[in-house]
């Protein structure tokens, strides 16, 4: 299995269809990015924070979290039952503590927040596969989610699909919400962007793993790293010889990227 990190963006991802993102997720097993269907999927949702990384042993179908404030009343109508994965929550655990992971939790109530269910509605809307999650830590920098992903990377071969769903780019507070469909990208926004591309492209991931130090505009488009770490995971995954494949691109709001990338294991 190769592993990806899909920019989820807005919530409103999961109904407005003048997103092309909504499209590219829609379009997803048309587009054939896997050769077979996923036997359970393992993700890392920018929107799930904890100290330590815990992972969700759901053993009944998934609750849908409705994690956003402020939407159109559809929203919150929106339910995405995929079945939890608890076996793959286990091997999830035993492969970070067996990785040097000293503690790594259980949660047996959590469904799944939008950053999960968001995109796999629309990439598997039969709500059919299998879903495990698991938690990003905040306090901690982009080598160690590398790490966290390299532990997982066994996964793969046992027809795990591991995704990171998290954002290219991410600065809530300097969005054009003018409402201008074709308001051009922020300067600072398409810098890191194009920086992030270029790296994953030339397989420069030491330095995306230290991006805060290598990358232009690091603070401005990632003031809180929660919605960069899920790549770090995807990346560790697939691992250093992996080839990275830019599988879409567009903007909205004039700094959010859904830049979206495959991690290609040869």
């Amino acid at each position: 299995m190769d592993t990806f990190f899909i920019s989820h963006g807005s919530p409103t991802l999961s109904i407005d269809d003048s997103l092309p993102a909504r499209h590219f997720l829609k379009s997803w097993q048309e587009k054939g990015y896997l050769h077979e269907k996923p036997k359970s999927i393992l993700i890392v949702s920018a929107h799930w924070e904890t100290s330590e990384p815990t992972v969700n042993v759901v053993t009944g179908l998934n609750d849908t979290i409705h994690d956003f404030y402020g939407f159109p009343k559809v929203m919150y109508q929106l339910k995405y039952p995929a079945p939890g994965a608890p076996e793959l929550a286990k091997r999830t655990k035993e492969l970070l503590t067996t990785s040097g992971f000293k503690s790594v939790k259980e949660d047996k109530a959590r469904g799944l927040d939008h950053g999960a269910w968001v995109p796999l509605m629309l990439m598997y809307p039969q709500a059919d596969i299998p879903v495990c999650q698991l938690s990003v830590q905040t306090e901690m920098d982009g080598s160690y989610h590398y790490n966290m992903g390299k532990a997982l990377a066994p996964l793969r071969e046992e027809g795990v699909l591991i995704i990171g769903s998290g954002s290219a780019t991410h600065n809530l507070r300097a969005l054009d919400r003018s409402g201008e469909s074709d308001s051009p990208v922020a300067s600072w926004a398409e810098e890191f962007d194009t920086w992030l591309k270029e790296s994953l492209l030339s397989g420069r991931y030491e330095d995306v793993n230290n991006y805060e130090k290598k990358a232009p505009s690091a603070k401005k488009a990632h003031p809180w790293p929660e919605h960069f770490y899920p790549l770090h995971v995807a990346l560790g995954a697939a691992g250093e010889k992996a080839k990275a494949e830019l599988i879409h691109h567009s903007w909205s709001l004039g700094a959010l990227s859904y830049a979206s990338y495959r991690f290609q294991i040869n």
